[in-house]
C-alpha cells in the first residue's frame, strides 16, 4: 500500500489521494453497512452521525492525512513499520479513556514494540525527522480514532464494518468541504503566502483521475482500502481478533520486502534490528489475544463490548418515548 501511494505522489495531491481513497472504500463498504443495520434492525439517528463525524475527523482528515503526508516525505517501507505500531498506541488510549485493563501480553507487547519503534527512529541520529515524527503521529492518531470508534461503536450499538463505512463516508464528506475552502481566493492566497503551506492551496479534486490512473485508484480505493477493511471485519467475525490481527504481524515484515524489490529501498541496520523488536511485539500480542478468544469460547462468555450493546438495546426499549432510540425491534 505505502509503497502505491509513494509512487503516484508525484501525480496526485496527498489530500487529493485521501479523499478519493475513503470515498471509494466507504463506497465499497456502504453496502455491507446497510445490510447489517437492517439486519439489526436499527436506523441511523442525528446523533449517529456526530459519532460519525467524530471518528471520520479523527481517522481522516487527522490520521490519514498525517499517513499520506509521511509517506511523501518518508521512506515507504519505515512509513509502513511506524504504522504498524498503531495498536501499541491504542492499548495506551483503551486504559487511559476506556480503564481497560492491560494484561500481563498487552504490557509485554507494549515494552517491546516501543523499543522497536526507539531502535527505528534512532533519537541520536535522526537522518528524515519530518517523514518520521508525521509517521509517528499517525499511528498515534488511529490508535486514538480506534478506542473513540469502539466507544462510539458501544454507545450507539453498531458492528465495526458500519463503524468503519460510515466514518469514511463522514470524513470523506468534511474533507471534500475543507479542500472546497482551499479554492477561497483569501484562504489560498494567505497559504500562498507561507512556504509550507503552499502545498495545501487549492488542492485539486479530480485532475489527474482518468483511465490511465485507473487501475491505481481502483488498487487503493476499492481492493485495498474497502475491501482490505471488508475482509478484516470479515476475518474478526469469522475467527476471532487473533487471526484478525495478523494483518499488523505480516505488514512490518512483509512491507520492506516488497520496498527493496519494487523501488531498491535500501534497509539501514536500525531499521532491520528494530522490525525483528516490533515483531517480537507482535507475536507476544498475538499469542496473548488468541489466549484471550479460546478462554472466551471455553467460557461461553460473551464479550464486554457485546454485553455494553445488549444494554444499551434494552435501555433503548425501555425508554421507548425519547428522542434518542437507537434500535427498533421489529
Amino acid at each position: 500500500m505505502e509503497i502505491v501511494l509513494k509512487a503516484v505522489s508525484n501525480q496526485f495531491s496527498p489530500i487529493q489521494l485521501n479523499l478519493i481513497r475513503f470515498f471509494i472504500g466507504g463506497l465499497v463498504l456502504l453496502p455491507l453497512a446497510n445490510h447489517h443495520l437492517k439486519r439489526a434492525g436499527q436506523k441511523l439517528m442525528l446523533s449517529d452521525w456526530l459519532v460519525f463525524a467524530l471518528t471520520g475527523f479523527l481517522c481522516i482528515i487527522v490520521s490519514m492525512t498525517l499517513y499520506q503526508l509521511a509517506i511523501v516525505y518518508g521512506k515507504p517501507a519505515t512509513i509502513a513499520v511506524l504504522f504498524s505500531c498503531n495498536p501499541v498506541f491504542a492499548l495506551i488510549f483503551a486504559f487511559l479513556i476506556l480503564h481497560e485493563k492491560l494484561n500481563r501480553a498487552s504490557m509485554i507487547s507494549l515494552v517491546i514494540s516501543v523499543i522497536g519503534l526507539l531502535i527505528i527512529v534512532n533519537p541520536a541520529n535522526l537522518t528524515n525527522p519530518v517523514g518520521t515524527v508525521l509517521g509517528i503521529l499517525s499511528a498515534l492518531t488511529f490508535g486514538l480514532y480506534s478506542i473513540i470508534s469502539r466507544w462510539g461503536s458501544i454507545l450507539e450499538g453498531f458492528d465495526g464494518i458500519t463503524m468503519t463505512a460510515y466514518t469514511f463516508i463522514a470524513g470523506a464528506a468534511e474533507l471534500f468541504v475543507l479542500v472546497l475552502l482551499t479554492h477561497v481566493r483569501f484562504i489560498s492566497n494567505a497559504m500562498n503566502s507561507i512556504s509550507w503551506m503552499k502545498q495545501f492551496a487549492n488542492i485539486p479534486v479530480l485532475t489527474n483521475v482518468n483511465l490511465a490512473h485507473f487501475g491505481v485508484l481502483f488498487f487503493i480505493g476499492v481492493c485495498v482500502t474497502g475491501g482490505g477493511f471488508a475482509f478484516y471485519f470479515l476475518a474478526m467475525e469469522l475467527d476471532g481478533v487473533s487471526i484478525a490481527s495478523l494483518v499488523f504481524f505480516i505488514k512490518p515484515a512483509l512491507a520492506p520486502i516488497l520496498a527493496m524489490i519494487t523501488i531498491h529501498e535500501k534497509m539501514t541496520t536500525p531499521m532491520l534490528v528494530g522490525i525483528v523488536v516490533i515483531l517480537i511485539g507482535s507475536v507476544v500480542t498475538f499469542i496473548g489475544n488468541r489466549v484471550s478468544d479460546k478462554e472466551l469460547k471455553n467460557s461461553g462468555a460473551v464479550p464486554e463490548p457485546l454485553i455494553e450493546n445488549d444494554k444499551a438495546v434494552k435501555n433503548d426499549k425501555v425508554q421507548s418515548d425519547s428522542s434518542f432510540k437507537r434500535v427498533e425491534k421489529i
